[in-house]
């Protein structure tokens, strides 16, 4: 798959670049894996690049591979000791002065495991050199909880040391159906809902799906449970060392959200665990990984308090491979395979929802969100909000516009309306959303 979208960040590595001529200049790019930060990165417009890549292994065997990259990028040996980073870092550095060049580290949080002392030396090498130095440093990540520590807690030694923090997201709406139409220009609306479904615009998922000719909603869903499926494992692959030995618990509370259960009461009575909230404030505020939700313009201390899942795919994933992972690990994937064919709609309405949020939130002018009244008896899919304007919009979403009933949305129109005075003061529309309208 050609490389897509990311223009408005790859200006903003050009500009950096341009500085970096002058005075060293870091760059710190952060995001979930398979969001394509390696590529982005690769990208920057510089013609000498050096690319570390911060594996498991001993600090001296990394070494060696950076030494590897040094000559064969540069054609200069690395002379004196070669098993201690700070030393190499201390040589780039240096070596740029003369010659101005990139170098992208990626998955530096490793660094870590192999050793953390690497912090607190880069920032002295880099106090030291930056002005002297004209390298253009890109930090990449992908372990969200381990960069935003060491980038952003005033404790750790690299605070502050970052002149740019890009955290990259999943592809906008509208590259996606850019993308699906070049590999399949007559695809139909429920084709692009699955696509967004499955992966959520995250950039290795759709290529991996594309480019294998999944372009249909039925190839794709087949796709996941095909054999030496690399879907399978995926979820357990990114989120593992994120949680560390409490991942049971997290995985379980994932799997209550994913498959429907959206307030603390409904997964504290599913799973038994007395202190949930702890444990949801976390993947909330540390990972970042769930979302709490109120009604639109609900005051902060309001209890209508619901939770989501923020990424598509790990909705999908635990929905269907952690849920029913008895399968996986039997390699019962055709049985799997059955029930993602038959469940997939109840959760595609979901996805369908998420799409136009997005989709609206994207435009940088609405206030999005949704409504519900205490007792969950009405509910309104989505309501948009042009504050400037002074309009808004209450949507009902339906795959099937034929189920629509504009006055059964009217009169929850009106509930919300009681109870949510900033609406009163605007003008208010209601309509309907459906795969058409993708």
């Amino acid at each position: 798959m050609k490389f897509y979208d990311r223009e408005a960040e790859q200006q903003l590595l050009a500009e950096v670049l341009a500085q970096s001529r002058h005075e060293a200049r870091m760059t710190v790019l952060m995001g979930r894996r398979r969001i394509g930060k390696t590529e982005l990165s690769l990208r920057c417009g510089d013609d000498t690049t050096l690319y570390f890549f911060v594996g498991r292994k001993a600090e001296a065997l990394l070494c060696r591979d950076f030494s590897e990259e040094i000559m064969n990028k540069l054609g200069v040996p690395l002379l004196g000791r070669t098993d201690s980073f700070a030393a190499v870092f201390r040589y780039v550095l240096q070596l740029s002065e003369s010659r101005p060049f990139t170098l992208v580290i990626d998955e530096f949080q490793n660094f870590q495991r192999v050793n953390p002392s690497v912090f607190s030396d880069m920032q002295r090498d880099w106090d030291l050199w930056r002005h002297r130095s004209r390298l253009n440093l890109i930090i990449s990540g992908s372990v969200f909880t381990l960069m935003k520590r060491i980038f952003e807690d005033y404790k750790e030694p690299l605070f502050g040391r970052a002149n740019e923090k890009l955290t990259l997201q999943p592809f906008r709406t509208g590259v996606l159906k850019e993308i699906l139409s070049d590999f399949r220009p007559d695809y139909t609306p429920e084709d692009l809902l699955a696509l967004f479904s499955i992966t959520g615009g995250v950039a290795w998922y759709v290529a991996l799906l594309l480019d294998r000719g999944k372009t249909s909603k039925d190839k794709m869903l087949r796709a996941l449970t095909d054999d030496n499926s690399p879907f399978a494992a995926e979820g357990r692959n990114i989120l593992i060392e994120e949680f560390g030995a409490d991942y049971v618990v997290y995985f379980s509370i994932l799997t209550c959200i994913a498959s429907g259960m959206k307030t603390r009461a409904e997964i504290k009575n599913e799973l038994g665990i007395d202190n949930i909230s702890s444990y949801l404030a976390r993947l909330e505020q540390y990972y970042g990984l769930i979302s709490k939700h109120q009604p639109i313009f609900a005051k902060e201390s309001s209890k209508k308090v619901r939770y989501q899942i923020d990424d598509c795919f790990l909705v999908f994933w635990f929905r269907f491979f952690f849920k029913y992972q008895a399968l996986t690990e039997n390699m019962a994937l055709k049985a799997l395979g059955t029930i993602i064919s038959r469940d997939y709609d109840s959760l595609s309405g979901l996805m369908l929802e998420r799409y136009f949020a997005r989709k609206f939130r994207e435009e940088g002018r609405y206030i999005v969100g949704q409504w519900w009244d205490r007792r969950g008896c009405n509910e309104i899919d989505l309501v948009v909000v042009d504050p400037v304007g002074r309009e808004a919009w209450a949507y009902e979403l339906k795959k099937d516009a034929a189920r629509y009933d504009a006055a059964t949305l009217d009169r929850k129109v009106e509930a919300m309306l009681a109870q949510t005075p900033e609406l009163r003061r605007m003008t208010m529309h209601t309509g309907l959303l459906c795969l058409q309208d993708m």
